[in-house]
């Protein structure tokens, strides 16, 4: 029986001529030639010993011969009707040179010489991590056969695995191609460690195939590990010779003014707890370094800088907020700061103006820099945008900046980036696309700043700012600015910083804002939208809101409904385009409508100070997502109010929601109580049936079975 093989996928055997009486169904004229679609002779048609057997029953199995031939179309030789599956290549059938159509080859069939090629070709192996096969087989099989087809070898994942969680890989073909898919195998796994190399494996003249694998490696040479221990040893020293050639930096800027140094410790302390409970800490043990006293007049912090001071009179500030207080001396120093405030405190100002003396003062001129000096990433957009907005408030020694994120125009971004900007406001992603096609050189930036880093980390983007931070010097100053304090910024703060001090405004506890009343109705889910317009039709003309829903679509839904009810509004949500998203927000903020319906993507950064009303149409699905909606209102010392409509399946988070309520001496319903005590009970209820429904499991016959 004559088999063909192709690039190391097995063809059929070759079938018996059928007539045309002795077919059950003829086939139709509207079907691919040389395929019937007759589901009565699927069998037959791609059986092994073309009987209407079933296919994989009736099929020989040979172990790594084995191949799918789904969708491979047989052909016979020698009849009038046969047909081959390639149309358009000639073939010379039952003739001594007919040949291959895909390998081109002249073969003689039926005869001794017959070769195949799998058989007598040469064979290797290597050794990949087994928790990464997954790379190299790819998605449905797709990164295996790409490598097979770039290299012209045949790859094959074995299915044992040695004790020390190594795979191996069989490679087929000639030295050429074997050697050529070996290096692309090994370019995949680049980080796995471990990479080994059998060349002898499977070859007919090696008379040590007998031998352990690892032995042979060894008698050809071929290291087994890589010495990672060396390698770092040499990246630390390529980066010291690197940080040796770059320009002098300089951080430390603060001059204290005479009356804060001469602050008693006692007179620190009073200040910091008149000014909502400031607490200052080295976040590092073994760090004892003093901690700058705060300052209490914009005099104390820039009296060296007089055009700062001039700007700041512009904006009518009367004296430093809590955090500016206490963050400007420190981040002046040259210290890496932690900064842990509620939304709306003021954090913007407490990292860009030294941020702007940091950028004028260092050694080497603005003009000879490369890239820019000053980098500053945001979670979303719009805060991407207040932020700049902030920094051309300020006019200081006619410092540039430039705002790039997803949804712009990415020609207009990389036109500004390209003609030289001091300070990029970013978000990780843009950037990270801008620094890797090397359109962006942050190897110059000094001073790096994460805006809210907590709300990054929730989406996703540790990933883009690990690349980013990669390519920044390591000696830089950075800051970080969140409204939480959980153990993944922690660990984000000592991935990226060096003996930072943490400076934390108010309880370290989850808290909102105090100068926010909050209001809580209970009600049905299907009532939510009755509860929402009345409230709107009961809007003074002065009143601003914004309405929190929980979905795009209910966002677009409401929207809609009341606008062609004649209700002057505009919505904001993650699918509108970046020009409605700009119009939603000068809408709202410059009065020409009352209403904003959002997501949560306008729950942080939208800063607009004359929102008086912040209404819940459905609660967060987060604590922490409903403390930073509540600080959309009640900002730069005005009072504001939050509605909250809170039904049977928001009781998980009543009890975080009365903790919110408490610290902020808000009134706190019975119900939410009540509500509380009963998911609680639940709980205990469900974990108690869990665990004996577990005992029940183990008891009989030891666990899950496994098929």
């Amino acid at each position: 029986m004559e088999e063909y093989w192709d690039d190391g996928e097995e063809f059929l055997p070759v079938q018996p001529v059928i007539s045309r009486n002795e077919q059950p169904h003829a086939r139709s004229n509207d079907a691919p030639r040389g395929r019937s679609y007759n589901s009565n002779s699927y069998n037959k048609e791609y059986s092994a010993n073309g009987a209407g057997g079933n296919f994989r029953e009736d099929r020989p199995r040979n172990s790594e011969n084995d191949f799918s031939n789904r969708g491979r179309r047989t052909f016979s030789r020698g009849g009038r009707n046969e047909r081959n599956w390639r149309p358009n290549e000639e073939s010379s059938r039952g003739g001594r040179n007919e040949r291959n159509w895909r390998s081109k080859e002249e073969t003689s069939r039926g005869g001794r010489n017959e070769r195949n090629w799998r058989s007598n070709e040469e064979s290797s192996e290597i050794q990949i991590d087994s928790n990464f096969v997954g790379r190299v087989i790819g998605r449905g099989g797709s990164k295996i056969q790409e490598l097979q087809t770039e290299s012209g070898a045949h790859i094959k994942i074995l299915q044992d695995s040695d004790v020390e969680g190594s795979t191996s890989v069989r490679l087929t073909g000639s030295p050429e191609a074997r050697e050529k898919a070996k290096t692309m195998i090994e370019e995949l796994t680049t980080d796995f460690g471990r990479m080994s190399t059998n060349r002898n494996f499977h070859n007919p003249n090696n008379s040590e195939n007998t031998s352990s694998f690892t032995n042979e490696v060894k008698a050809d040479g071929i290291n087994t590990f890589i010495d990672w221990d060396e390698l770092n040893k040499k990246y630390h020293e390529e980066k010291e010779k690197q940080l040796a050639a770059l320009p002098k930096l300089i951080k430390n800027f603060y001059k204290e003014d005479p009356v804060v140094a001469a602050m008693t410790k006692q007179e620190v302390n009073q200040f910091r707890a008149e000014n909502n409970n400031i607490t200052v800490m080295n976040v590092d043990t073994d760090d004892n370094k003093p901690i700058p006293n705060p300052v209490t007049t914009f005099e104390q912090a820039f009296q060296h800088y007089p055009e700062l001071l001039e700007e700041l009179k512009k904006q009518d500030f009367s004296k430093p907020s809590p955090i500016q207080s206490q963050a400007w001396p420190i981040i002046m120093s040259g210290y890496d700061l932690i900064g842990i405030a509620q939304t709306g405190t003021g954090k913007t100002i407490a990292f860009l103006f030294p941020a702007l003396i940091h950028i004028v003062g260092q050694i080497t001129p603005r003009e000879e820099r490369v890239g820019p000096s000053c980098v500053i990433l945001a979670p979303t957009r719009e805060l991407a945008q207040q932020i700049e907005v902030e920094a051309r408030k300020y006019s200081y020694c006619n410092i540039t900046s430039v705002c790039i994120y997803g949804g712009g125009s990415r020609r207009d971004q990389i036109n500004v980036v390209t003609k030289g900007v001091d300070i990029v406001i970013a978000t990780p992603g843009r950037l990270n696309d801008l620094v890797m096609n090397k359109i962006i050189n942050v190897s110059g930036v000094t001073y790096l700043v994460l805006d809210e880093a907590d709300r990054m980390l929730d989406l996703g983007f540790e990933p883009q700012i690990r690349k980013i931070v990669l390519d920044i010097r390591p000696d830089r100053q950075t800051i970080m600015t969140s409204a939480t304090w959980t153990n993944e910024i922690q660990k984000l703060a000592a991935r990226y910083m060096k003996k930072p001090i943490k400076v934390n405004v108010g309880a370290l506890d989850l808290a909102a804002v105090h100068s926010v009343t909050q209001q809580v109705i209970f009600a049905e889910d299907e009532d939510r939208r009755a509860i929402l317009e009345e409230f709107l039709a009961s809007m003074k003309d002065d009143e601003k809101v914004i309405v929190f829903v929980e979905r795009k679509s209910v966002a677009d839904d409401i929207s809609s409904d009341l606008i062609l009810r004649g209700v002057e509004l505009q919505s904001i949500h993650g699918d509108r385009e970046q020009i409605d998203r700009e119009q939603a927000l000068n809408d709202i903020k410059t009065g020409y409508v009352k209403i904003l319906i959002a997501t949560d993507v306008a729950s942080r950064g939208l800063d607009v100070k004359d929102i008086t009303h912040v209404f819940n149409m459905y609660f967060p699905h987060n604590i922490e997502e409903y403390v930073h909606r509540v600080g959309r209102t009640g900002r730069a010392g005005r009072t504001g109010t939050a509605i909250s409509i809170f039904t049977r399946q928001d009781w998980m988070h009543a009890e975080s929601f009365i903790k919110i309520l408490e610290e902020a001496d808000q009134f706190v319903p019975k119900e939410l109580y009540d509500m509380a005590d009963r998911y609680r009970a639940w709980k205990r209820k469900k974990e108690a049936e869990d665990a004996e429904g577990g005992f029940r499991r183990r008891g009989r016959g030891g666990g899950r079975r496994r098929f």
